[in-house]
């Protein structure tokens, strides 16, 4: 969906957005350094897609950074790994029946073997709830984005899977490779007990090939099915007799190599694959050996590091590739990518500092991931949630309303909804238009419309945005000009009319009246009685009903 298209169709028809209107979008630059200029709106927009949300804070820090620098801060996080989750739901309170004794309240249960699936059911949503203040609590760096973009590139369903323990050992291991070695993370997870269990690698014996993971590896995580990708279906049978033999252990929930299923046969492979032939191996380390061959096969290939490429490209970018992009970003970051032996940062370095990323036609031009609308709209408003070390069952219930929000809006995070992941990120021609629908849109809405009005409460617990301490904190809010040019600059990737902002500030800061001494007025006074519940109210009214207008439009919908 071309971005002026889109905000043509949905937004309201008393604002008028200016712009430039073309229904063609040639995008020819390339990954050569930017070099133009270093403004809150570069920084923005670098922020908006490397993280949830661009906070004020971080949009101020970066100021100080030059391009080079602000890019290699966010590929290289300090802060220290999240700790794991914690037992934070109840457990069965019937007399003699313990469901899961072994651990306490408020300690980690992601080393407790539980085969109950009623404990197991509890433990993926308090997985979800975790990876979700994850999310909001995120350092600044670009860790937590590129996990979900690997979460997504998996496709694990947590539900499928069933054990949330695995669920959790394969987000450590994602967490580990996330910025690391794309190689190394495909081989880690061709063994993890929870991929094992979910593409029936561990049914895949020498006697019976299960093609499932074969299928898989090839076509959704390593060479895809781009326009040079041309491996075969015998390429996938002979993957599937190199992959035999690797199984689960289910008493210690880790995976293991079993010699005596696997096929020790010798396995040939196509053209597409230079007629590579696996040796078959036996003994105990013939599975690793083989799998070794067959990374040194897929990796050699120029697709595979094309196909990831594009898929960084349409997560990050924009999601429309056409032949210009094709030989300017992609060949050439692809290039990257093998040359440094399928590192991730080199590519990721080359992406966010190049022209090609900075070029107009790339800004605002991506319509929001549930995801992005719910967490970055948490973390741009500075919403306040439970510590999570001092109040942790607070802390969980907070954040499952969030994973509530975001699954209503088809983004259940953890669980995408089958192996090829949230179908806005592969799915041609719609990509991310698919986000958005006549359910999804209301209640994007209505999510927004909710935080700002009154929040939600768990407990004891409130959340919700306070616009009166994010106004505090704008440049200068006794200028009603200045607060909606702040706040439109904040939260808006797509610049807006002079107009309409007039528009705004007239009808919602100075209550239809013309003079801007009206809303100054009353920021004068509220600043001199902030205790004063008539002032009080007057100021908090007009600046919910200016924040729920801006994110009501349809360009809040855009990164």
């Amino acid at each position: 969906m071309d971005r002026r298209d889109f905000l043509t169709a949905n937004r309201r028809k008393k604002t008028k957005i200016t712009g430039q209107n073309t229904s063609v979008r040639r995008v020819t630059s390339g990954i050569n350094p930017y070099s133009g200029p270093w403004t809150d709106n570069e920084i923005t927009h670098l922020l908006k897609r490397t993280m949830f949300g661009a906070k004020r804070n971080d949009i101020i820090y970066f100021r100080g950074r030059s391009i080079s620098q602000a890019v290699d801060e966010l590929l290289n996080p300090t802060a220290p790994q999240p700790s794991p989750p914690v037992k934070e739901y109840q457990t069965s309170t019937t007399p003699g029946v313990n469901a899961d004794g072994n651990i306490t309240q408020g300690t980690t249960w992601v080393n407790d073997i539980n085969s109950d699936g009623t404990v197991q059911s509890q433990r993926r949503a308090s997985y979800k709830k975790w990876m979700t203040g994850n999310l909001v609590n995120q350092d600044r760096s670009i860790r937590e984005k590129m996990i979900l973009f690997w979460i997504d590139h998996f496709g694990n369903e947590a539900t499928d899977v069933g054990n949330a323990n695995w669920i959790y050992a394969q987000h450590a291991l994602i967490r580990q490779y996330a910025l690391g070695n794309f190689k190394a993370m495909v081989d880690a997870i061709t063994k993890d007990v929870a991929m094992l269990r979910y593409l029936n690698g561990y049914l895949n014996i020498a006697s019976a090939p299960d093609e499932n993971y074969g299928r898989e590896l090839m076509e959704l995580f390593t060479i895809g099915k781009g326009p040079d990708s041309k491996y075969t279906e015998n390429d996938v049978k002979e993957a599937a007799k190199v992959l035999t033999g690797w199984q689960i252990n289910g008493t210690t929930y880790t995976s293991f190599f079993n010699a005596n299923r696997h096929s020790t046969t010798n396995k040939t492979f196509s053209s597409f694959f230079n007629n590579t032939v696996i040796t078959g191996r036996t003994g105990s380390t013939a599975g690793q050996l083989e799998l070794n061959d067959l990374w040194n096969m897929i990796f050699a290939t120029q697709e595979s590091a094309k196909f990831i490429v594009r898929k960084l490209y349409r997560f990050f970018v924009y999601y429309t590739i056409d032949a210009t992009i094709e030989a300017n970003v992609i060949t050439p970051l692809a290039d990257i990518f093998r040359a440094n032996n399928y590192e991730i940062k080199p590519v990721l370095s080359a992406l966010f500092k190049s022209e090609h990323f900075f070029d107009a036609l790339n800004q605002s031009c991506l319509i929001k991931p549930p995801v992005d609308h719910v967490i970055g709209c948490m973390r741009e408003f500075g919403v306040v949630f439970p510590d999570k070390t001092a109040a942790y069952q607070d802390a969980y219930n907070t954040w499952d309303v969030l994973v509530g929000w975001m699954s209503e809006m088809n983004q259940d995070i953890g669980d995408p909804p089958d192996v090829s992941g949230w179908q806005a990120y592969y799915q041609a021609p719609q990509f991310h238009e698919i986000w958005i629908n006549s359910d999804t849109l209301p209640k994007r809405n209505q999510f927004t419309d909710a935080m700002i009005a009154f929040g939600f409460t768990q407990g004891e617990v409130t959340v919700k945005i306070d616009a009166l301490e994010f106004t505090k904190k704008l440049s200068n809010p006794s200028d009603p000009n200045a607060l909606v040019n702040d706040a439109v600059t904040l939260i808006y990737r797509m610049p807006i009319s002079d107009t309409t902002k007039q528009m705004i500030k007239q009808q919602i800061l100075l209550s239809n009246q013309t003079s801007d001494y009206y809303w100054t007025n009353a920021w004068n006074a509220y600043l001199a009685t902030p205790t004063d519940p008539t002032v009080l109210n007057v100021i908090n009214t007009r600046l919910k009903g200016l924040y729920q207008y801006l994110m009501d439009m349809a360009e809040y919908q855009l990164s």
